[in-house]
């Protein structure tokens, strides 16, 4: 079983920067893959960027250059290092943890871009 909660949405005004936390009830380098999602008002969720747990990490094109994702080993936390943020970018943002056969969601925490 594998828990994960999200933290450090809000609100940034276009350009700003934002730190997302995905802390994991066990540790990140056991989990195969850790990755943040978004859900934007009429838009479909999508995959923003994951790392896996060799360290391997993948990201959305609409992102690349703007954010990185990383990881703390010794706090079980994954990171999304926003910059540049664009009101496109506004979303709920997910986290999401796949260990073995089991998959686990956050709850999510909102992120707005004001222009």
């Amino acid at each position: 079983q594998v828990q994960v909660v999200e933290s450090g949405g809000g609100l940034v005004q276009a350009g700003g920067s934002l730190r997302l936390s995905c802390a994991a009830s066990r540790s990140t380098l056991s989990i195969d893959v850790i990755g943040w999602y978004r859900l934007a008002p009429g838009k479909e969720r999508e995959l923003v960027a994951d790392i896996r747990s060799s360290g391997i990490t993948n990201y959305a094109e609409s992102v690349k250059g703007r954010f990185t994702i990383s990881r703390d080993n010794a706090k079980n936390t994954v990171y999304l290092q926003m910059i540049s943020l664009k009101p496109e970018d506004t979303a709920v943002y997910y986290c999401k943890a796949k260990y073995g056969f089991v998959v686990s969601w956050g709850q999510g925490t909102r992120v707005t871009v004001s222009s």
